[in-house]
């Protein structure tokens, strides 16, 4: 039971997503509003015509009398619209996406980027394969849906279970083939056919379900539907991130980051050291050669003055106290 939480919690992150990417929000409810437009008027046609179409499959009621035939056609038609509605909210996702799937591949790699840190999974194929390859998808899944939606018609008639058991089992089933629809978006990106996609919502069923069938339950009212598609793939593309494992991939990629940008400051933190310490060995050698050249200048003092006075008389500085050379301190002859 805690997937169906988590499921819904899903749906819930997806709204969140789309709110707060305002940008993707504005670009993701264009093809719910074209869509719209196209349904409300297939619908308002079903709506004049029904009545004619059941009078046109029922010849054999044109002999009953008057309440029995009234009735009889009017439960028909009352049941026809409600198949056609059925079939409006089950194919509108499928029509939509097919309508807005430019839109919504690049809504989807927005949120695998701000997931992952810039880095989106890309199919390789052109937008025209893209687009073949989701209609054809989408026929197979509306072909599946149609099959449940007769057997279901069907069972409706029973009494009790009828009116009870097989609407829940109806918005099940919906919720179930919208999920697939909406997650298809992102798994396409990844290259995983439909077979495939299947099997990955049947082994976490109450997972999908618990996105799909309170998704589905909204998709009742189409403005709704419009305005929760953009986060609708929001959230699909989350809970196929974590389907895939991919979010504790990149949990661990990010991790992997961290350490190595870690390691790189502990590197030049140690580069930092080693040359404060060589700044350190070099001031003190400055030091030692400052203290040993020292002496040199002293002792160097006589020598400059005494090659002054050599280089003022020509003599050495005793020349002049033995009076030689010296007129004025000669001795008169006798």
């Amino acid at each position: 039971m805690r997937d169906l939480g988590a499921g819904f919690g899903y749906l819930v992150k997806g709204q969140r997503w789309a709110a707060g990417h305002g940008r993707s929000l504005g670009v993701g409810l264009l093809p719910g509003l074209i869509t719209l437009v196209l349904y409300v008027g297939a619908l308002i046609g079903l709506a004049y015509g029904a009545d004619d179409f059941v009078g046109w499959a029922t010849p054999f009621a044109d002999d009953w009398s008057s309440p029995w035939l009234g009735l009889f056609r009017g439960c028909l038609t009352a049941l026809v619209f409600a198949l056609g509605l059925f079939l409006a909210v089950i194919s509108f996702t499928a029509v939509t996406l097919l309508v807005g799937q430019p839109f919504y591949e690049k809504l989807s790699a927005d949120v695998d980027r701000s997931e992952s840190g810039g880095a989106a999974p890309e199919s390789g194929l052109s937008l025209g394969r893209e687009l073949w390859i989701s209609a054809r998808d989408s026929l197979r899944i509306l072909i599946r849906v149609g099959c449940y939606g007769v057997l279901l018609f069907a069972l409706g008639f029973v009494p009790v279970i009828g009116q009870s058991v097989i609407p829940a089992i109806g918005f099940c089933v919906t919720g179930f083939f919208l999920t697939e629809e909406l997650t298809a978006v992102a798994l396409q990106r990844r290259g995983m056919e439909l077979r495939p996609r299947l099997a990955l919502l049947r082994s976490r069923r109450l997972l999908t379900l618990g996105f799909g069938v309170p998704l589905a339950v909204a998709f009742v009212v189409p403005l709704v539907a419009i305005f929760l598609m953009p986060g609708a793939v929001a959230g699909a593309t989350l809970m196929v991130r974590d389907l895939l494992d991919e979010s504790d991939a990149d949990d661990q990629t990010r991790g992997a980051d961290d350490e190595t940008r870690g390691g790189d400051g502990e590197t030049r933190r140690a580069g930092d050291e080693t040359r404060r310490a060589d700044g350190e060995t070099r001031r003190a050698g400055d030091e030692t050669r400052r203290v040993g050249g020292e002496p040199r200048r002293v002792g160097g003092e006589p020598r400059r003055v005494g090659g002054g006075l050599r280089r003022a008389d020509g003599q050495s500085p005793g020349a002049g106290a033995m009076g030689d050379g010296d007129p004025a301190r000669t001795p008169p002859a006798l």
